[in-house]
């Protein structure tokens, strides 16, 4: 056996140190030996696109509550959303060109807080009507309960309904097909494209229950962030002298 000379065996070994470390480094996935990316994984990165997509769904369905943040864009206008949802109602804040508003649902009850500037924008008249901006401060910092058949309860009852907005949300457009091993916060997931991401992106995770993490909506629509599932929280309605009664029916924008 040939025996090579210490200088030799050093420079031999560190090579192939870096050939590694270029591998790994490389492609984010696999190490020297050519390790299985979805090796401790729940599985699903093997599986193909449409799969992945009907168990990130489900697996949506079926969690008991999630927080969602990011943009959402919608008939032209921008939404920042930070809702926390669950199946018997919400509370978070959405933002939008008229100032930000919180919204809490307690199952069928819905209310809705926000600033003096907002409630002027929703009225849609400036602040040179007196009797407009008394009834604007009056509902500062107020809760407001939302008459179930006014029409401003359907418009902001679905931004705190968890099944409805996650539906309307978790779809992506076109011919699916998976797009590789990512990460989001530290978790590793599959991501999944609508026609090679034009019809949106869906990042699945990898570790345990195979919720959506991250999503780019299709067309520039927005891109959302999914946590937080499973995770539980209280809803209680306001006490009576948080809440204002408007009247028969909200200002409509």
């Amino acid at each position: 056996m040939t025996v090579l000379p210490t200088g030799r065996r050093t420079r031999r070994v560190a090579l192939a140190s870096a050939v590694g470390v270029l591998a790994v480094t490389g492609t984010g996935l696999t190490g020297c030996s050519g390790e299985d990316p979805d090796a401790g994984t729940n599985g699903v990165g093997k599986l193909s696109a449409a799969q992945i997509e009907a168990k990130s769904r489900k697996a949506a369905q079926s969690a008991d509550a999630v927080r969602l943040s990011g943009n959402v864009v919608t008939n032209g206008v921008t939404y920042k959303l930070d809702m926390h949802l669950k199946s018997d109602g919400g509370t978070g804040s959405v933002t939008s060109k008229n100032g930000t508003f919180r919204l809490l649902r307690v199952g069928e009850h819905l209310f809705l807080k926000a600033d003096a500037v907002f409630w002027n924008h929703e009225d849609g008249k400036s602040d040179d009507g007196g009797s407009d901006t008394a009834a604007a401060d009056k509902l500062d910092g107020m809760y407001v309960k939302v008459p179930q058949d006014d029409p401003a309860y359907k418009r902001f009852s679905g931004f705190t309904d968890k099944n409805v907005l996650l539906d309307g949300l978790l779809t992506l457009h076109g011919k699916l097909a998976t797009d590789g091993h990512h990460e989001q916060s530290g978790v590793r997931t599959i991501r999944i494209t609508g026609d090679k991401g034009s019809g949106g992106t869906l990042d699945v995770s990898l570790k345990g229950t195979p919720y959506p993490l991250r999503l780019v909506r299709a067309g520039g629509a927005g891109t959302l962030s999914l946590t937080d599932w499973g995770k539980g929280f209280s809803l209680e309605e306001p006490k009576k002298q948080q809440v204002v009664d408007y009247g028969q029916q909200l200002p409509s924008s």
